[in-house]
């Protein structure tokens, strides 16, 4: 009996092509109701989507043959993993088929900007031979900035290189080995906003990138400085860098991607010197193509049982071991999680220690939690059992794992310890009867319990008084203090403060409690 495929939204025909060249029987239904869908997935092996169509719980429910659901693009959030996950619904994408659409774009883009192409052609259009209003600038010889060195990051330093540019990069979890190889200097995100003539932003957009650039960062560039964002909306203030053009304090700059779409009268639109576009960074044919082959050729060689190179959702894992591991899990992301934003310099090794009953275990679940806490601000794809490795290895990433006995004082201890180019962060972390706990924080033993928000993290003096002037300056700021705890090696030595919050405070703030005499540190995290 051959494959039933179900194709629920627009792709390449290529891809439909494949898949009836495999023997299947490919119904392309498109705009279908949930309702509508729900009544005839039951029929199908297989479901192909892109974004319109979401695969809920119900549906999964609904599909007694399902096995596969493609999606012919990045993004999985249309698609419920834990769903597909306990029904054993392998789920995959083709996260690497618009990637060289992207690169182009903002290839494209920044010469469009150097140029003032776009500004040239209306004007010629409108009857005017304006030459000298147009006056470019060459790329050869300029400095780029590029936030984010992933696979998109990465393939613009390389094009950017054949333009004979200077490029340097800032991304804390690219080691500098890797960026050395693609002829890239990585430098801390001020110094390439101060230093670079066009600044391309190739990051994702997640709650540690959003507003990344706002009108402080966008202060420190050149007047002469350009800037390109194809990567999400949100990760610049557009309010903000409307006003830095059009008060001149840089010279243009080149959007694609907004944080409302469809970005029809966005103020952004309005502005002569900011070349814009709808979100057209994937929309080549060749993307298209890819992206619809990628994902057919995977669900043939799965209804063939062979293995799929890009799955998103992670296997069944043995009943016995996710019971005694699964209450670990969170210990072991919030480890991860709090490691990286305590961390400073670029990342070089990741090293990872299971002591006790816990290491007799497969702990490749633990070991995707660590992996998940860190990337969580700067990964765009879900991390898991499947491709967790894969991530890794694409940001380069080394990561060690060591098994050890039970601590003198925990029968069970997750350690994430974080080597950078500045040195070296080291979390602990462990399960009490109300949750995970962190225990330790680089050489302080704390007491942390579960919390979600806010923690103030300051190393301090250990004098009288230190407490009580950290506490009357957030009450100054009217934030509330939920619970503290305090961590030192001696009497009247280094201790370690630890707040939660019941909100942030401003940079201004933050400001002013690393000026409080004898706090040697002080950072915001959140957990």
């Amino acid at each position: 009996m051959a494959a039933k495929v179900l194709v629920c939204d627009p792709i390449a025909e290529d891809g439909v092509k494949a898949l009836q060249e495999f023997g299947a029987e490919v119904d392309v239904r498109l705009g279908m109701s949930p309702e509508e869908l729900n009544s005839v997935i039951g029929e199908y092996d297989a479901v192909v989507v892109r974004s319109e169509t979401k695969i809920t719980a119900d549906a999964i429910a609904a599909g007694k043959r399902l096995q596969i659901v493609g999606r012919a693009g990045i993004g999985v959030d249309n698609i419920d993993l834990d769903a597909a996950t306990q029904r054993g619904v392998l789920v995959v994408n083709a996260p690497t088929g618009n990637i060289i659409s992207a690169v182009e774009h903002t290839i494209a883009l920044m010469l469009a900007l150097a140029r003032n192409v776009p500004q040239a052609n209306a004007s010629l259009r409108g009857g005017k031979w304006d030459r000298k209003r147009f006056m470019g600038v060459e790329l050869r010889g300029k400095t780029l900035g590029i936030i984010g060195l992933g696979q998109v990051g990465s393939e613009v330093a390389r094009r950017a290189l054949g333009l004979e540019m200077e490029v340097v990069g800032h991304d804390p979890f690219v080691p500098e080995e890797r960026a050395r190889v693609l002829g890239v200097k990585m430098v801390p995100l001020e110094d390439l906003l101060r230093q670079s003539d066009f600044v391309t932003v190739n990051t994702t957009l997640t709650e540690g990138t959003r507003g990344l650039i706002g009108a402080e960062e966008l202060a420190m560039m050149k007047p002469s400085a350009r800037i390109i964002n194809t990567a999400r909306g949100g990760i610049i203030d557009e309010d903000a860098l409307y006003q830095a053009v059009e008060e001149g304090r840089i010279a243009g700059a080149a959007v694609d991607v907004f944080s409302k779409e469809p970005a029809v009268g966005s103020r952004l639109t309005e502005s002569d010197r900011i070349v814009v576009t709808p979100h057209l960074g994937a929309s080549t044919t060749e993307a298209q193509e890819r992206v619809a082959v990628g994902v057919a050729e995977q669900i043939i060689a799965y209804l063939k049982g062979e293995p799929v190179r890009y799955a998103v959702n992670a296997p069944l894992i043995p009943p016995e071991t996710l019971s005694f591991l699964s209450p670990y899990v969170d210990v072991a992301t919030k480890a991860g999680l709090l490691a990286q934003q305590l961390c400073e310099g670029q990342l070089k090794d990741v090293q990872i220690e299971y002591a006790g009953d816990i290491g007799q275990h497969d702990v490749t679940i633990l070991k995707v939690a660590v992996i998940r806490g860190l990337l969580s601000s700067i990964s765009e794809e879900p991390v898991n059992i499947v491709n967790a490795d894969l991530i890794a290895q694409r940001r380069g990433l080394r990561i060690v794992e060591q098994k050890g006995p039970s601590h003198e004082m925990y029968s069970n201890l997750v350690s994430v310890r974080l080597v950078t180019t500045a040195g070296d962060t080291t979390i602990s972390a462990t399960l009490a009867h109300d949750g995970p706990h962190i225990v330790l924080v680089n050489d302080y033993w704390v007491d942390i319990p579960p919390s979600e928000g806010y923690l103030l993290v300051c190393e301090n003096e250990d004098r009288p008084g230190m407490i009580g002037a950290l506490g009357t300056m957030l009450g100054d700021f009217n934030v509330n203090i939920s619970f503290m705890n305090v961590g030192r090696h001696e009497r009247r030595g280094r201790a370690l403060m630890v707040l939660a919050l019941d909100g942030a405070l401003t940079s201004e703030q933050l400001k002013k409690v690393q000026e409080i005499p004898d706090i040697f540190s002080a950072r915001l995290v959140r957990l």
